[in-house]
């Protein structure tokens, strides 16, 4: 198939035509020509005013449903999902029912996934069951195509546990997850601790329940060497943890959900749901903080946490709500609003050397791995803009700038 897009902005700055106006002549998944004004027969033209093209966008943390929770998400609709939001390689999260933790299962998800243009990378269950007990069979997963290891939304309680992980996944260099939070100082707390926290009358997170976690985790990592990476930090001094365990040359890397970057606890006033995230919403100086650690590299990616839940399990009383905002659809534009377009582009595009994925520039002659964009559009998020099956967005109302369109990739091209 021949595509041929025109007058697109490039915006990639490993790429000889960073920030240029071009057009681009795409053959069987194969950038053939980038060059002014291309003139040739093609299968489909492209023309969108103000098109803007850069390498793929990558999702470090991806939840769907199935197996086991279909009525959430599909693997086929959620990478329908992810492309219309512009990403071309996500990393599938192991909650579903059973939880992802063999070779067998990995492969189960691999096969659904293997004809889409959306590359998705399954992170295997660190323990069994995700239950935090004994390890799950890491090198066979490894073997099926797990990209890392780790319990989505859970802490490995038992500090000799992660220890032996640590240990054991240097043996084929594998990448460990660990979530961040101390459940014995989070107790039954919801919500960030602090003032709002009180006078709401919810029980409080209190940002001791991330760092104490981080701190041990760093504490074994110094110990035993190997590869950890922290997922979804959301607290000033996690990124002061993170920054001064890198200058002392740990292998570690860490994640913002954009979410967090975006909100503070003030949006829990009228007990929405949708804003029950975990880790919680924090506070304005906790967002500054993570926006300086983004921009000097301290925290390595961001991610959409993109979580779906049903209505059954997302809109009843703020106690018994899950956890979890869908994020895939609204993550460019949110970005938007906080970073420059060149910011952003780069921001979603790191993560892939963290694990292990090729980042393909925008290059004549490489295979086409990208995302497009038009990145001034403004608008007001509404329901009219999720794809996904579960609805339970906290961007849901709120103002956005940027709108993805779709990706082209050596498997095809969707959404434009």
């Amino acid at each position: 198939m021949k595509l041929l897009i025109k007058s697109a902005k490039i915006i990639d700055k490993h790429s000889a035509y960073n920030n240029k106006k071009l057009d681009l002549l795409i053959e069987n998944g194969v950038i053939k020509k980038i060059g002014k004004d291309i003139s040739t027969k093609a299968d489909k033209v492209i023309n969108e005013e103000n098109l803007h093209v850069s390498r793929g966008w990558f999702d470090s943390s991806v939840s769907f449903g199935e197996p086991g929770f279909e009525e959430r998400e599909t693997i086929a609709n959620g990478l329908d999902t992810a492309a219309k939001s512009g990403f071309t390689s996500i990393a599938l999260n192991p909650n579903t029912y059973p939880i992802i933790d063999n070779n067998g299962a990995i492969t189960s998800v691999k096969s659904k996934a293997a004809h889409h243009p959306v590359k998705m990378f399954p992170t295997g269950a660190l323990t069994i069951k995700s239950e935090g007990v004994d390890l799950a069979e890491l090198f066979d997963m490894k073997q099926g195509g797990a990209i890392a290891f780790g319990d989505y939304k859970r802490a490995i309680k038992n500090p000799n546990l992660l220890k032996i992980a640590l240990q054991y996944a240097q043996n084929f260099d594998a990448l460990v997850q660990s979530f961040p939070q101390e459940d014995r100082i989070a107790g039954k707390g919801m919500v960030n601790e602090e003032q709002n926290s009180t006078s709401l009358g919810l029980k409080g997170i209190p940002n001791l329940a991330e760092e104490l976690q981080i701190t041990r985790d760093l504490y074994l990592l110094e110990y035993t060497g190997g590869k950890l990476h922290i997922p979804t930090i959301s607290t000033k001094k996690s990124v002061a943890l993170i920054r001064e365990a890198k200058k002392k040359g740990l292998d570690v890397s860490c994640s913002v959900a954009i979410h967090n970057l975006i909100f503070t606890d003030e949006l829990l006033q009228d007990f929405e749901t949708s804003a029950k995230v975990l880790p919680p919403l924090r506070t304005k100086e906790d967002i500054k903080a993570l926006i300086k650690g983004l921009k000097d590299g301290t925290i390595d990616m961001i991610t959409s946490d993109h979580t779906p839940i049903d209505t059954e399990h997302k809109k009843v009383e703020f106690d018994n709500a899950l956890y979890g905002s869908i994020g895939l659809e609204s993550a460019f534009g949110a970005l938007s609003t906080v970073f420059s377009t060149e910011e952003a582009v780069e921001i979603l595009c790191k993560g892939k050397q963290r694990f292990g994925l090729e980042d393909i520039e925008i290059e004549e002659g490489n295979p086409a791995d990208l995302s497009f964009f038009l990145p001034k559009k403004k608008y007001e998020f509404s329901e009219a803009h999720i794809y996904s099956t579960s609805k339970n967005s906290i961007f849901k109302g709120h103002l956005l700038q940027g709108k993805a369109l779709g990706i082209i990739t050596k498997a095809g091209v969707f959404g434009l």
